[in-house]
């Protein structure tokens, strides 16, 4: 999909900041530094419109991204380790929280989690969240590019082994050096903003 318009909304520190646009918004989710920036930026085939630091903890608000003035992205704080204090963490956990918890427009999430290392137990917190919930989910494995091809079917496996996934959550290899699982990660969000959460 080629992207004509994608912009920077704001970054919101609470959930009362968030505008009431009525567009369906798709969250990403994930450790620190796991690549939620680069997977946005691939996304919509700009170079920069989501800063990417080599430092975790950088995205600290929710910030939300216009896209074709008919979708919103909203990358998430990373969870997990982050240099910062842990009072400031624990601010993130609830923002996160309540986001996921109360925001209607939230049509779906995807949720990434690094090729190159088992999924952590936050993962784990994570996606049971996501299943109970019943928020239509993708699982993004990236930075494949990292390891080699002949590894990439034991990544997603043991990625499925270990969050234990409902059917319809599809498991998608996402490069953001090569592009590799872009086509199929637009395809389900197209999926999953046609339908909203009641």
């Amino acid at each position: 999909m080629a992207v004509k318009s994608a912009e920077f909304l704001l970054g919101a520190a609470s959930i009362k900041q968030l505008p009431k646009s009525g567009l369906p918004e798709i969250a990403l989710a994930g450790r620190s530094n796991v690549g939620k920036s680069s997977l946005l930026n691939k996304l919509t085939g700009r170079r920069s419109l989501a800063r990417i630091s080599g430092t975790p903890g950088k995205t600290r608000e929710l910030n939300l991204y216009r896209i074709e003035q008919g979708l919103i992205i909203v990358d998430l704080p990373g969870y997990g380790f982050a240099k910062v204090p842990k009072s400031v963490r624990r601010k993130w956990g609830v923002l996160i929280e309540s986001y996921l918890n109360e925001r209607q427009e939230l049509s779906g999430i995807v949720h990434l989690v690094d090729a190159r290392h088992t999924p952590t137990r936050e993962d784990a917190q994570m996606h049971e969240w996501i299943k109970y919930a019943r928020v239509p989910a993708l699982i993004a494995v990236t930075k494949i590019d990292k390891i080699s091809r002949g590894k990439w079917a034991s990544a997603a496996k043991t990625v499925r082994e270990t969050l234990e996934p409902d059917a319809e959550t599809p498991i998608i290899l996402f490069s953001a050096e090569t592009g590799e699982g872009v086509r199929g990660i637009w395809s389900w969000i197209r999926e999953a903003t046609g339908t909203r959460r009641a």
